[in-house]
């Protein structure tokens, strides 16, 4: 595993708060900034940017916080359909409230959330009534009547004008929201129409990571973002727009530049004639390239990254979450970069781990299941199933085994503790098999860690697993999933699951 840092935090929010700071200049001292991506934990960022603060978004706007406040949007739809947001498993409603206590915990002022597209959903009404009972001011949007094409319809009264007016008293208005789709453009192009017939002359700009504007299209950092949103079908491309005004290539992506004129035209009427910019890429305040300090390792982390979605499409294609074509354009990434799915380190020796289970008669119910996990000093270790043990929690504990330098014949797990949490699984839950998923075996783990010293040292040692890379031949069950992603590492996984059965408990 690659522990090199090719990203410079702290140079980074020097450069950015300075533009951002920049931009607000220009707009009367009022500035809707739509804050795109994740806000916290983003880990995509983390990943092809290593060394970036997974929370460094966050952290910008500490830096901001006595010229910002934030509107957090929430789709209605997506609160009534219980969308999840995937790499923690919660759905947005609740990443909106964990988001809240965040801001609150930096001391960052939170003026409103606005639930957007509202159409009487129960689930947002629901959702409303507890942010108000808990103090926090909630405004709701309807549909824009007349969006996207109807210029006239939608900048009047009928339009924008339907919306509830949020009044703000600082000059940097943070527009965010836990997932795409949350109405964060709307709510500023809202907010800019109520401004101006008050009288205020406010400006809209956009922040986003990725994809960076000013690294060449084929960069593997951009490839990585057009991975990510295989599923969206967004695809990166030169910004014509720029190019023309300026001469310049720039990157953006398609949905902005296919929106721009439309946009355009509405901040024309907003402001009496003034577009504000000539380019989707104007729009953008990011400086994510002035972060990167090395981009030689910062390429190969991206690369990697490419890999990681392409297995994770597989794995959600069969699951019946994704479609084939999601699969095929991260498969043909793959191919734009010269990567196979074994350049990931940990793939072939999972794959060898199964085959050895099958060798030598482990696995449990005729199917054979490996994993791999590289540690930060490049070390592989590897695990199997067994009819006591997921492939996933023999790996985890013999990973912290070689840690801890823990012979590997010295069970972690008394023989007496397993037998007793089997009779539970098996007597008393009724559950069909007594082998242990990750959660489970941290558990038990835990246990241990009370009576013996060799299974604290092991506990003590979890936290070295954060940012590893696994790789496990079948798809983790729910609670592998849940384990794993408490442990903070990045798992792939191939397009099989470890049951013979539909249901997985």
């Amino acid at each position: 595993m690659n522990a090199t840092i090719g990203f410079d935090n702290e140079r980074y929010l020097e450069e950015q708060a300075r533009a951002i700071l920049s931009r607000v200049e220009r707009f009367d001292r009022k500035l809707y900034l739509e804050f795109g991506g994740k806000l916290l934990f983003d880990y995509h960022a983390s990943r092809v940017l290593p060394g970036i603060d997974p929370n460094v978004k966050m952290r910008l706007l500490g830096q901001l916080r006595e010229k910002a406040e934030i509107l957090l949007c929430v789709h209605a739809g997506a609160i009534e359909r219980r969308k999840i947001r995937a790499d923690f498993g919660i759905t947005y409603d609740a990443d909106a409230m964990k988001l809240i206590d965040e801001l609150r915990e930096r001391a960052i002022e939170l003026r409103a959330v606005v639930i957007t597209r509202y159409a009487g959903e129960p689930g947002a009404r629901v959702f409303r009534n507890r942010l108000e009972r808990a103090g926090v001011p909630v405004c709701v949007h309807g549909a824009t009547r007349g969006y996207p094409s109807d210029v006239d319809r939608i900048v009047s009264a009928e339009g924008y004008g339907a919306n509830e007016y949020i009044s703000t008293s600082r000059p940097l208005i943070v527009v965010t929201g836990p997932g795409p789709g949350s109405g964060k453009l709307a709510t500023c192009l809202s907010q800019m129409y109520h401004d101006h017939l008050h009288g205020i002359r406010s400006g809209f700009a956009k922040f986003e990571t990725f994809p960076i504007w000013d690294l060449p299209l084929n960069h593997p950092v951009n490839v990585a973002y057009e991975a990510a949103t295989a599923e969206l079908a967004d695809v990166n491309m030169i910004d014509p727009f720029h190019l023309e005004a300026y001469g310049k290539t720039a990157v953006n992506y398609n949905r902005d530049v296919d929106a721009f004129p439309v946009l355009r035209s509405i901040l024309e009427r907003i402001t009496g004639g003034d577009p504000l910019y000539r380019s989707p890429t104007d729009m953008g305040v990011n400086m994510a390239s002035r972060g990167i300090v090395d981009g030689a390792v910062v390429a190969e982390a991206a690369r990697q990254e490419v890999i990681r979605r392409y297995f994770r499409y597989s794995a959600e294609y069969v699951m019946g979450l994704v479609d084939q074509p999601a699969v095929e354009r991260t498969r043909r990434l793959m191919q734009a970069l010269s990567l196979r799915p074994e350049d990931r380190t940990t793939v072939e020796p999972a794959r060898q781990a199964a085959r050895d289970a099958q060798a030598t008669a482990k696995g449990d119910a005729g199917i054979w299941c490996g994993a791999a996990i590289e540690l930060k000093d490049g070390a592989i270790v590897t695990g199997k199933n067994s009819p006591i043990m997921h492939a996933a929690s023999s790996l985890v504990l013999n990973a912290v085994k070689h840690l801890a330098r823990v012979p590997d014949e010295i069970h972690l797990l008394a023989p007496a503790l397993m037998e007793a949490v089997g009779r539970l699984k098996i007597d008393v839950l009724g559950q069909a098999s007594v082998s242990l998923d990750v959660e489970e075996t941290l558990t038990a783990l835990g246990i241990s860690a009370a009576t013996s010293h060799v299974a604290q040292v092991c506990v003590e040692q979890l936290k070295n697993l954060r940012g590893c890379d696994v790789h496990l031949t079948h798809i983790p069950t729910p609670g592998d999933a849940a384990g794993l992603r408490r442990l903070g590492v990045y798992v792939t996984s191939g397009a099989a699951f470890a049951s013979r059965g539909l249901f997985v408990p």
